[in-house]
This record gives C-alpha cells, structure tokens and sequence, in this order.
C-alpha cells in the first residue's frame, strides 16, 4: 500500500484518479472531485460533488470542500472550515 508524508510522518495514502493529488486513506474523496498533481487532502477532510482541489492547496483536519467550490494556489482549508457553491 502507498504512503505518503503530509508533514507528520507517513501514512496510508494514494493518487486521486481525477488529477492525480495525494489524498489520505483516511479522507473521503469522491471519484467527481479534482484533486490536482501538487494538491493535497488528509486527517478526516472531505471532498466532494464536484469540487476542485489545486495548485498546492491543502485541504485537512475535518474540513470539507463540496459543490462547485474551488480551493487553488497555496490555500489552506482547514479544521473545520467549509468551502461549498460556486466559491473560488
């Protein structure tokens, strides 16, 4: 199994489908989403409908990305932060 180091040490992880982006076990991510080569999503996030995860955005904690949202460049989404609509 895959692992990779999110910055605390390595963990059970893989490269999302749509994107290519490392995404933790433990998340829920879905397949619709993009998770982009340089993005990020670990701890117990959430991605999903048809949101966008890109650049070398980080998306962690129990946070959540969903809708159309979009997280780029160097953003953090975080604890137990919500990014969800049309929001860029």
């Amino acid at each position: 199994m895959p692992k990779f180091d999110f910055g605390n040490g390595l963990v059970d992880a893989h490269k999302h489908p749509n994107g290519g982006g490392w995404v933790a076990d433990t998340t829920q991510v879905a397949e619709t989403t993009y998770v982009g080569p340089g993005a990020e999503v670990f701890g117990e996030a959430c991605v999903s409908g048809e949101a966008q995860v890109s650049g070398e955005a980080r998306v962690f904690g129990n946070a959540c990305v969903f809708g159309e949202a979009q997280v780029s460049g160097k953003a953090w989404v975080s604890g137990e932060g919500r990014v969800f609509g049309k929001a860029d």
